[in-house]
């Protein structure tokens, strides 16, 4: 590393000289040095370099102050934290501890403390710091974890060196926190710290600090390695057995990438920024050279690159950790291993192998200590001399490991395993295993999608929909999941749903439909692993259709009988019907957990539930507009009698709404309906306000608005909804016949994604009451107050309008997706208004930054679907036109 200084430090003294102190020549010697690094980075200078000529810098320019001011004999400047390790990104916190010997020290000094600490903020430094006596500072040392780790790394700056040495022999673990005290405090910080990024590497905006694989887990290892050893240098840990040579520099490779990326996240925001936010994403891309082509996005090309870097560390992290655990706190376990088989043994909970040539002897025992953990629960994990086995064997995994019977029997048996499949497919992932047993898998590694949908990689995501699929299994997830978790004990052979969770992404990124490709790779691995046919069949069918059902369910009207029916034509039987159900549940959770809510569950149980019942009656035997509106009639009957209404009293309410109010609401909801209206009146408009379907996860709220019919209604109530902050998810939107009454029936949640609080009576009101007041008189149109969340900002689906006739039904199906933004529903129902259009029911679908919304409209003129070409032309073009307008101004 260059030694030589960037600080102008004769330009320093003058300032200082001066009275008062020239703040200008100090910023500006700073801002020079700073300038000079910045222009290295771009030139692409060594990273390690100029994160250490940072802290040199610094060091240097905070000597110079330190002794501009009086202090006492006993004191002490000494950098902690990061800085205390040397290494200092332009934009990083400065922690400095101001260390004196007694309290009489620390009030002698204060006026110097003041000045000091008042001149490094008018530098603008980003100053952390503390001022403590040499007592106070081991009191909190023993009380904290966090002030002891600080300390660990402390390095004097200026000032009693023989103090400082005091300080750091007072807070060494012959004293406080002894290394295994240390260490498991550690090991619960590092487990807090991966809880609040989900467990996961693979987030959307990672921080490239904190999250899991990131540099603070590098810090942990230094730290730990610190605390135990008393080593300053993580590359004495290859001396002492810990790492390889290959792995201290994958390491360091590593921490130097994430160096970089977070160098040019300061440089880029101008302030401490560490997560790869989205709109920053694109320009580290650019910045580091990825540029769009036909197979993935430059920034999608960074991330896979970012998300694969911290992959591997975290693989290090974990072996190291487990080699600690090992030689800190299991130093003294009395039990002799316990041999599984000639290969394996139990030491002490932990499985490791039975001498050091067992891979090479025995390839296919890389396949098989993954069925072993299964099948011994007892055992918590690997050995770290097994993991670093594990990794320096991994070359034997090639087509002829593939082929081998052997193998080919240890992946199947392991998907039937009683217990632990979810959790040793992520072990084979973490340990690089199934990336190379399974080439299709490995592709997809670190591969992200960069939109708001989906919040994993694709590889993260095919493990947790496994996991998810495991999940089901458990009668505690009964009151989240009832129908999965019921419908995946009858499958007849449990290890397809695996199999096809596992596969069902895979073709993506892959230059074509992922359903396809997927379904392709899904046949290749059943006739390699000699499935029984119907077995591959029936995977590949669910791995070509695994987005059938919540396609059906969230874009097309499923109150429909003829919608049910061509489902059902496509699914064939029950068997098809159970694998595909849970498979889509699985599916969702493990797409974005925000997605999974009593909406989207209530949808895919309404779809289930018609299916099932027209398989009962059989392919050639559909169920009828009429015998559905008859028996949701019947079943809401029987629910109003049993509160005291008799049958004649209920029809003569209902004064024939129409039969599309009983084809797409529910028997409970008109039940509803007609209670309310008895109560109050009919012709009296209202406002009915429920929770739908609430249970152990999160819900979503129902709003029944109902009063005469007019001209923009639609857009009058999706307007005032806007304003109310409230996101409409789904919409059914009728006129009864007889007395041009609208029956709209809305599924809304808050705008940080919650339902309405039912016992907030006040927020109760105030929705009933604008709601209301809507529907006497349209409301004064205003710009939308709401504020476009900050990541929606940075995305622009391309607008597209989608026109089609459903005959049957007589009337048009307009399908709009665009990026989505507040006030979008309120302009696309004015917009059907200037056209003339009636708009009968609605599916609103918002997936991320994108929004594929489904209308179902007719023309007002004769109430039949859009038949003039040119007409519907200017639909699509007015659409596109308003909405790329109002993208374009928020």
């Amino acid at each position: 590393m260059s030694t030589a200084s960037l600080l102008d430090v004769t330009a320093v003294q003058q300032a200082l000289a001066k009275t008062p102190v020239a703040l200008g020549g100090l910023k500006k010697a700073l801002r020079l040095a700073q300038d000079t690094l910045d222009q290295r980075f771009e030139s692409g200078d060594f990273v390690r370099d100029l994160v250490q000529s940072r802290a040199n810098t610094i060091d240097e320019m905070l000597h110079l102050l330190w002794n501009h001011y009086t202090w006492p004999e006993n004191a002490a400047l000494v950098a902690v934290g990061g800085y205390g390790r040397g290494e200092l990104l332009p934009r990083s916190d400065i922690d400095l501890l101001l260390l004196f010997d007694q309290e009489e020290d620390v009030q002698g000094a204060v006026e110097s403390v003041e000045r000091f600490i008042t001149l490094l903020w008018d530098l603008n430094l980003h100053i952390g710091h503390s001022v403590r006596t040499l007592k106070a500072c081991i009191e909190e040392a023993t009380d904290d974890v966090t002030v002891v780790t600080n300390l660990v790394e402390a390095r004097l700056l200026s000032g009693n060196s023989t103090l400082f040495e005091h300080m750091l022999e007072r807070v060494s673990p012959p004293h406080i926190w002894p290394s295994a005290h240390f260490y498991k405090a550690k090991l619960n910080e590092q487990a807090l710290r991966y809880e609040k990024y989900g467990n996961t590497a693979y987030n959307l905006e990672p921080n490239v600090k904190t999250s899991p694989g990131g540099l603070r887990d590098i810090q942990t290892i230094g730290w730990v390695t610190k605390r135990h050893f008393g080593d300053d240098n993580l590359e004495t840990l290859i001396s002492r057995g810990f790492l390889t040579e290959a792995e201290f520099q994958t390491l360091m490779e590593g921490q130097d990438y994430l160096w970089r990326i977070r160098y040019a996240l300061h440089v880029i925001s101008g302030r401490e920024e560490d997560r790869l936010l989205f709109d920053l994403q694109k320009a580290v891309a650019e910045a580091f050279g990825f540029s769009d082509n036909d197979e993935a996005l430059g920034v999608e090309q960074l991330m896979k690159t970012y998300y694969r870097t911290v992959f591997r560390l975290r693989e290090l992290n974990d072996m190291l950790l487990q080699h600690f655990d090992e030689v800190i706190l299991n130093t003294d376990l009395p039990a002799p291993p316990v041999k599984l088989n000639s290969r394996f043994l139990n030491n002490n909970g932990y499985i490791e192998i039975s001498h050091p040539r067992v891979f090479d002897k025995t390839p296919s025992a890389l396949m098989e200590i993954f069925v072993l953990l299964a099948h011994n629960p007892e055992l918590k994990g690997v050995r770290a001399s097994t993991i670093r086995a594990i990794y320096e064997h991994r070359y034997l995994i090639g087509p002829a490991f593939r082929n081998d019977i052997r193998n080919i029997s240890f992946f199947i048996e392991l998907f039937r395993a009683p217990q632990g499949v979810s959790t040793n497919l992520r072990r084979m992932s973490a340990y690089g295993i199934l990336g190379l047993y399974l080439p299709e898998f490995g592709q997809v590694i670190g591969q992200m999608q960069f939109d708001l949908f989906h919040v994993y990689t694709v590889d993260a995501h095919s493990l947790q929909t496994v996991s998810n699929l495991r999940r089901f299994r458990h009668r505690s997830n009964l009151v989240e999941f009832p129908i999965a978790s019921v419908v995946i004990h009858q499958l007849p052979k449990v290890e397809l749903i695996y199999i096809a969770g596992l596969f069902h992404d895979l073709g993506k990124g892959k230059g074509g439909d992922h359903s396809i490709i997927g379904a392709e790779e899904a046949f290749q691995f059943c006739e390699r692993h000699r499935l029984p046919q119907w077995d591959t069949e029936l995977v590949v069918w669910l791995v070509r259709h695994h987005l059938l059902m919540s396609l059906t369910a969230q874009r097309e009207d499923i109150s429909d009988p003829d919608v049910i029916n061509r489902f059902t034509q496509k699914v064939q039987d029950l068997v098809h019907l159970d694998y595909l159900y849970v498979l889509t549940v699985a599916d969702i959770n493990a797409t974005n957990p925000a997605l999974w809510n009593s909406w989207r569950a209530a949808l895919l149980k309404q779809l289930y539930t018609e299916t099932k019942r027209a398989l009962r009656r059989g392919l050639e035997n559909p169920v009828g507009k009429d015998e559905r509106i008859e028996d949701t009639k019947h079943k809401a009957i029987e629910l109003l009698q049993a509160d005291g209404f008799d049958a004649d009293t209920v029809r003569a309410i209902w004064d024939n709404p129409g039969d599309d109010y009983f084809l797409r609401e529910s028997a409970e909801n008109i039940a509803w309906h007609t209670k309310a209206i008895s109560a109050q009146g009919a012709g009296t408009p209202m406002v009915l306000i429920q929770e739908l379907n609430a249970g152990a996860f999160e819900s979503a709220t129902q709003i029944f608005v109902y009063g005469p019919d007019r001209a923009h209604l639609f857009a009058d109530i999706a307007y005032v909804m806007d304003q109310l902050g409230l996101n409409i998810h789904d919409a059914r939107i009728m006129t009864s016949p007889s007395s041009n009454y609208s029956l709209d029936t809305f599924i809304v949640l808050e705008e940080d994604g919650s339902p309405i609080d039912m016992n907030d009576t006040e927020r109760l009101r105030e929705i009933q009451h604008r709601l209301l007041l809507t529907i006497a008189e349209p409301p004064e149109r205003r710009q939308i107050s709401r504020r476009v969340p900050r990541v929606l900002k940075h995305f622009n689906v391309p607008t597209r309008v989608n026109l089609s006739n459903d005959f049957i039904n007589h009337r048009t199906v307009v399908e709009v997706i665009t990026t989505d933004r507040p006030g979008l529903l309120a302009l696309i129902g004015e917009v059907f208004i200037e056209l003339g259009l009636n708009l009968q029911n609605a599916r609103i679908s918002t997936l991320g930054e994108r929004v594929e919304d489904v209308f179902f409209v007719v023309d007002a003129r004769n109430n039949e679907p859009i038949h003039d070409p040119d007409f519907g032309e200017r639909v699509r073009s007015l659409l596109t036109q308003k909405l790329n307008k109002l993208i374009e101004q928020t």
